[in-house]
């Protein structure tokens, strides 16, 4: 929704040499943000160009010309270059119209922020990394007192000079308060480091009884300290972190300490600062000086070199501080981040020369503006989302009536669009929900693209919120070739054309590792085109991972839907033995509970006092792994651990909209299982099963021909014991055979760097590992890394079905402890012996994201959007006539499978994503059933399987290869919850039979006959009905996700649901569960 733009005028003073270069990069800065923000934030950006210091006493005969103070007293900011140079050294200084400015505008603060705008530059530091990574501090100057205002006298006759330094209470007061108030924007609110020289001075004496008295007595929150100054400047080359926060000091030693801090990145050109005549309180006005650090630097203006980013950044403080544009601050400086990250870690890589780089003043700035596009377009999505949604408040109070829920069910409860007061959802109910966030690979991009292309292209609902990373077929060794190059282009495209900010290319990260990591937060609602991605459940989102096609309409529309899942919950107690992380326990649960039993079509809670043992990598693992479990949701409890860990998150936006729901007392589970961790022990899951679970001393001495550490389900935490295993066994004197293959591939190139740091890469490749580039490597077997036919491997991936490995490929699976240690030898070993040797201090020294003590987290309820009738009876939603031949009776001979069909042995994934439908069928089944294809012409067009059918990846192309190769219908016992999906959604006729004496009619070759309208099959001389819900029947009857978005536009899910609502009164449960309507009393619309 638009606002009334008022216009904000900020003048521009370029000033002398460097500075008018480097101006024009800030200038561009503030035209776009004014450009593409002022509809949303109803700020139009004035921009006015006076002269000042060496260019007006050019002109004027006067560093500050009475022409430009009128233009700065009556501005809301100023974006100030630099002034001075050699060309001026005799008559008027230009920097006294600097000083002269300040003094006139009461300009009492000068705030420089050090801190590195990009971890990439730590290495340009003049002190060691270790030492300054993580430093992030603000000194606070107070700018218009102390000795350069005292009074003073130059020398006399009798040699003596002498110099004043005078402050008063009030002083002190105001700057410490300004000081407090920049506390107060962190959460937890900063430490203030007060320096002075309270042992010698008079002046540092009272400077140091203000500050405690104005801290403690209006600021009780605030953490302070004092420290001298030669102790501070000592502190801030030793050990510069010990000072994070807010460092208040006095003139004379703002300016020395911060000339100290700004060698501390490594260049001049990187620094901003901020010089203020009030406080940043975002209520009253707070006028601003803000420039580059670096001065007007001569000796290299006019060569296209010199450095914009520390104008850029001077940019976004006064966005911040004059125009309270907070969030379009922190989109510059993420813009900045981008643009100074190296490639390989997702960033563009531009430096100037004083950095090592090539690139021109104007090229830096240009890159900064293109990143920064994206940005501004996201936080304009946001608004767009907020104008068109009531604005829901935090529910802290269940409200009467509503039904005890489990986690799982809230979090989808508080996605829901429409439901009825008081606002609960039960297993069966068809809801429409909100999408937080959409993932995708470059693979199934691929796919999705097909729909979005049918679609139109159209706009995507937020370009901040779809994750696009380029990891399943991708690998240095081939991506030059026609196939991943495609793919790679495909996605290229598309990030540039949707202005994605969240765009990784080839090998930076698998999908799901740095998602998890750095952008999933408790309570989000988050749809992937892939079944691994319900791995973001480790941090408390209702995470699912669904069909290509299924996720391209929450990209475009914000929406989806959902037949709301039963909840199994897994309870953990007990504490495991050292070295037993997330792999092991959920191979124990698979071992234990057996895959696609309890966690079924369900949602997989994991709750209990065990959590506290687990660390958020180690319930990456489970949530991961919960797919091959079954589950079709892996959501753990968040807790106090979760919020440590996204508490660490730098940007705001992916920390700060956490929302933790716990189960109600009275919640309805579908079964409950206890699993104590501390009977975890090592294990393997054997060919071809991830729940063939066996002690790893079972297998002991098993022969291997390869061992694979690496994949989505690897997290940092396992490859850094892994790491340490391989220490501890070449310490014990073992050395890698020489025969087999081993292979480490981290999650992404953050976590490479990491295990580089730590010196610990060095011990996977002293024991023989290859290090790869982040991607799905052996996992699918898709790009680079096949296993051969035949060969047996050990991998800490997280699937070994038929063929995943390679074709023919015999894959077992371990934790990566386990992996490591079994590599020595290239046999089965159990790792223990080599993880007690482990120093475990040292082991917890390198967890360092998550062993921090996250703040109290406020668990709250769900507050969902409820059901409007009279809104939705004024529109019209009543559904389009359905194509008349799909009520038709369907006859066709039986194709017959057992049960746990997955979708590997459906469509392989070496012939994804295809050209066609017609191109996926000529490959359906083709490694399990090769004659499938030609029975299919033949007639042979029913086919019929058992419980699980379509399990395993979320590929859409399953459905998809069945319709190609002529397939009419499919029935089974139960199908997976993405393939169950995606039949609606590409308008295969999916139904289920639960009755056994059908399947034991229905052998091969036998003909079928099914009544669509009315729900029953015919088999022999035998009825048998069949289920099949309201929604799923719109979406078939319509043809698919695609032909109903052509219809309803982006409330497509929205009308099905109210249609629903109004029509039936039967709310939105699946027919064949209702009593009083559906088939029995009301006439379906075919």
């Amino acid at each position: 929704m638009s606002k009334t733009v008022r216009k904000a005028k900020v003048l521009v003073l370029p000033g002398d040499n460097a500075g008018p270069e480097v101006i024009a990069e800030g200038i561009k800065v503030l035209k776009l943000v004014s450009k593409i923000r002022s509809v949303y934030n109803g700020i139009e950006i004035d921009l006015i160009e006076e002269k000042i210091g060496g260019a007006a006493i050019d002109t004027t005969g006067e560093p500050l010309p009475n022409k430009t103070l009128k233009a700065a007293k009556e501005a809301d900011g100023i974006l100030f270059g630099a002034v001075g140079g050699p060309q001026w050294l005799s008559g008027p200084r230009p920097e006294q119209g600097l000083l002269d400015l300040r003094k006139a505008l009461n300009l009492y603060a000068n705030l420089r922020p050090c801190s590195f705008a990009s971890d990439s530059l730590y290495a340009y530091s003049p002190l060691k990394e270790n030492v300054v990574k993580g430093t992030n501090f603000t000194i606070v100057r107070e700018l218009i007192g102390g000795i350069y205002f005292g009074d003073r006298k130059e020398e006399d006759e009798s040699g003596k000079a002498f110099d004043t330094l005078p402050y008063s209470v009030e002083e002190v007061q105001r700057i410490t308060r300004l000081a407090a108030h920049l506390a107060l924007q962190e959460s937890p609110p900063a430490t203030i480091h007060s320096i002075d020289k309270a042992n010698v001075l008079a002046t540092s004496r009272l400077w140091r009884r203000v500050v405690t008295e104005t801290l403690e007595k209006e600021f009780p929150t605030i953490s302070f300290d004092h420290h001298y100054v030669d102790a501070a400047a000592m502190l801030i080359i030793k050990n510069p972190t010990k000072l994070n926060g807010i460092l208040l000091t006095e003139n004379l030693f703002g300016d020395i300490l911060s000339d100290e801090c700004s060698v501390i990145p490594g260049s001049l050109g990187l620094l901003p600062s901020a010089s203020l005549s009030g406080v940043p309180d975002g209520k009253s006005r707070c006028f601003g000086l803000y420039e580059p650090i670096h001065g007007s630097a001569p000796d290299i203006s006019g060569q296209g070199i010199v450095n914009p980013i520390a104008m850029i950044l001077s940019a976004a403080l006064l966005l911040r501080y004059s125009l309270n544009l907070e969030r379009e601050a922190k989109a510059v400086e993420d813009a900045v981040r981008k643009v100074l990250d190296e490639v390989d870690f997702g960033g563009f890589g531009f430096r100037t020369k004083d950095l090592g780089g090539n690139k021109t003043t104007s090229q830096v700035g240009d890159q900064v503006i293109e990143a920064l596009e994206g940005y501004l377009e996201g936080l304009n999505a946001a608004d767009r989302v907020a104008s068109t949604n009531l604005t829901r408040g935090l529910l802290l109070k269940r409200p009467p009536g509503r039904r005890g829920m489990t986690l799982c069910e809230k979090t989808i409860a508080h996605a829901a669009i429409g439901l009825s007061a008081p606002g609960h959802v039960k297993p069966g109910d068809m809801v429409c929900v909100s999408v937080d966030w959409t993932l995708a690979s470059e693979l199934t991009w691929k796919g999705m693209e097909k729909t979005f292309d049918i679609m139109g292209r159209p706009s995507i609902y937020r370009n901040d919120r779809f994750w696009l990373a380029i990891d399943h077929t991708v690998d240095p060794s081939i991506n030059h070739l026609p196939k991943p190059a495609e793919l790679i282009q495909a996605s290229e495209k598309f990030a540039k054309e949707a202005k994605l900010v969240d765009f990784y290319r080839p090998n930076h990260t698998i999908l799901h590792t740095e998602f998890y990591r750095e952008r999933a937060q408790p309570g989000q609602m988050i749809i992937g085109a892939d079944s691994h991605s319900c791995s973001a459940g480790a941090v408390s989102a209702f995470a699912v991972g669904l069909g290509a096609a299924d996720v391209v309409m929450p990209l475009v529309t914000g929406e989806t839907w959902f037949k709301v899942p039963e909840t199994v919950q897994i309870r953990f107690i007990g504490k495991p033995p050292f070295g037993i992380g997330g792999k092991d326990a959920i191979l124990y649960v698979l071992g234990e509970l057996k895959r696609n039993t309890v966690a079924f079509e369900r949602a997989v809670e994991y709750t209990g006092p065990g959590l506290k043992y687990l660390s958020c990598d180690a319930r990456f693992a489970i949530s991961n792994m919960s797919t091959e479990f079954g589950g079709i949701a892996g959501v753990f409890e968040g807790d106090e651990t979760t919020a440590a860990y996204i508490g660490k998150r730098k940007n705001p936006a992916h920390k700060n909209s956490a929302l933790y729901f716990r189960a109600d007392p009275d919640a309805q589970y579908a079964e409950t299982h206890i699993i104590d961790l501390a009977n975890v022990e090592s294990l393997v899951a054997l060919y071809p099963s991830p729940d063939n679970v066996v002690s790893v001393k079972e297998v002991d001495g098993m022969k291997l021909d390869g061992v694979f550490i690496g994949a989505c389900t690897t997290a940092e935490e396992d490859l850094i014991l892994g790491a340490l295993v391989l220490e501890q066994g070449l310490k014990k004197g073992l050395r890698p055979s020489i025969n087999g293959k081993r292979k480490c591939t981290p999650g992404s190139l953050p976590i490479i760097a990491k295990l580089r740091r730590f010196g610990l890469l060095k011990f996977y490749e002293q024991a023989g590992f290859e290090i790869g580039a982040p991607g799905c490597s052996y996992c699918i077997a898709v790009a680079a890394d096949r296993a051969g036919e035949g060969e047996i491997w050990l991998s800490s991936q997280n699937r070994n079905f038929r063929n995943r490995m390679g074709k023919g490929a015999i894959g077992n699976l371990a934790s990566a402890a386990t992996v490591a240690a079994s590599s020595f030898e290239m046999q089965v070993r159990d790792p223990r012996e080599l993880l007690d040797a482990i120093d475990r201090t040292q082991y917890e020294g390198y967890l360092e994201q998550w062993l921090e003590k996250g703040e109290p987290i406020t668990i709250s309820e769900p507050n969902p959007i409820l059901f409007d009738v009279n809104a939705t009876q004024s529109g019209d939603l009543s559904l389009a006539a359905p194509p008349p031949s799909f009520s038709e009776t369907i006859i066709g001979k039986v194709q017959r499978f057992e049960d746990n069909v997955d979708t590997d042995a459906i469509i392989p994934a070496q012939f994804m994503p295809g050209t066609s439908d017609e191109d996926l069928g000529t490959h359906a089944f083709q490694y399990v059933k090769p004659d499938f294809i030609q029975k299919a012409k033949q007639g042979y067009t029913i086919v019929v399987g058992g419980a699980g059918f379509g399990s395993g990846s979320s590929r859409e192309e399953a459905p998809r290869a069945l319709k190609g190769a002529g397939i009419k219908a499919v029935i089974a016992k139960s199908y997976a919850y993405i393939y169950g999906r995606n039949q609606p959604n590409m308008a295969l006729l999916g139904i289920t039979v639960e009755n056994q004496e059908f399947y034991n009619l229905a052998k091969e070759g036998v003909e079928v006959t099914i009544n669509v309208k009315d729900r029953k099959v015919l088999c022999g001389d035998k009825e048998f009905p069949f289920g099949l819900s309201l929604m799923e029947e719109n979406l078939i009857a319509a043809g698919g996700v695609t032909k109903m978005y052509q219809t309803y536009g982006a409330k497509l899910f929205r009308a099905a649901i109210a249609s629903e609502k109004i029509s039936s009164g039967c709310g939105t449960e699946t027919l064949n569960d209702q009593k009083d309507c559906g088939t029995d009393n009301k006439e379906l619309a075919w």
